[in-house]
């Protein structure tokens, strides 16, 4: 009887349904490979995230422009961001921030269309402002003007050093045109310029153009973009992995609990034996 009982028993053990062995996984139901992974990308968003606003607030400051004289390429009142560059750096078709004692005691907002040695004319054929005897394409002006690139005719040999600075409104802007009788003919000196304006970041957000090929064919060509992009891709960058990082473990707790609840019971794993 005892051994009947025991092959019995032994019988409806070798019977008895087993479930697929699972991995071992923590309390959360999380495994141990999703956390290292999880851990490590909210690791690199923070340092994107953190890197990218550090590293903007190093190279871009902040200005806000108070006049029209910019129009259409910066309106009065916009929030800019503005390179940090030392005015060796500048060429032509830049739109920089600069203060000069003569023009205002605050910063100033123009456009960087002479540097040292261009002679600057206005106007030439069709009306364009020209230098070193090139028309230049301007499509930045203000589109209701009318008539030539400046109401003030003027030919300027502009000094080494210096630059000679417009407003692309033409008609509203008193830029070198209106010192045009002072010494150096309304030039402003390179070492004035602090900063070189990349981009609108309030109330609009928009990026400012490049100058036109006719300044890239000017001896010098024209500046490489800023590293902007680049820094709203690392915090963009950031954020996103910071996200989806955090997001890991309750969605994971979520969809373990979903396979617990869909999973087959003993009887329903063996077709009710």
């Amino acid at each position: 009887m005892g051994g009947t009982e025991q092959s019995e028993r032994s019988a409806r053990s070798e019977r008895s349904p087993r479930g697929p062995i699972r991995p071992v996984r923590g309390k959360d139901g999380r495994g141990g490979l999703g956390n290292v992974l999880s851990g490590i990308a909210v690791a690199i968003g923070f340092a994107l995230f953190l890197g990218g606003f550090v590293w903007g607030a190093l190279v871009y400051q902040p200005y806000t422009v108070p006049t029209d004289s910019m129009v259409p390429t910066v309106m009065p009142g916009d929030r800019v961001l503005a390179q940090r560059i030392d005015g060796s750096e500048v060429r032509r078709g830049d739109v920089v921030v600069f203060t000069d004692d003569v023009w205002s005691n605050a910063p100033m907002v123009k456009r960087v269309v002479g540097i040292g040695g261009d002679t600057v004319r206005c106007c030439g054929q069709g009306g364009r402002l020209t230098v070193n005897g090139k028309e230049l394409d301007e499509p930045y002006l203000d589109p209701g003007r009318s008539g030539a690139a400046s109401d003030t005719p003027f030919e300027v040999v502009v000094p080494e050093g210096n630059l000679f600075l417009l407003g692309d409104r033409r008609a509203a802007s008193l830029d070198s045109r209106a010192h045009l009788q002072e010494a150096g003919q309304g030039t402003v000196a390179r070492s004035a310029v602090s900063a070189r304006v990349d981009a609108r970041a309030w109330p609009s957000m928009q990026m400012l153009e490049r100058p036109g090929a006719t300044y890239a064919a000017l001896d010098g060509g024209v500046s490489a973009p800023g590293p902007l992009r680049l820094q709203v891709i690392a915090v963009v960058a950031g954020a996103v992995l910071v996200l989806a990082g955090a997001a890991y473990g309750p969605l994971a707790r979520v969809l373990g609990r979903t396979r617990r609840k869909d999973a087959p019971g003993p009887l329903e794993a063996t077709g009710g034996r």
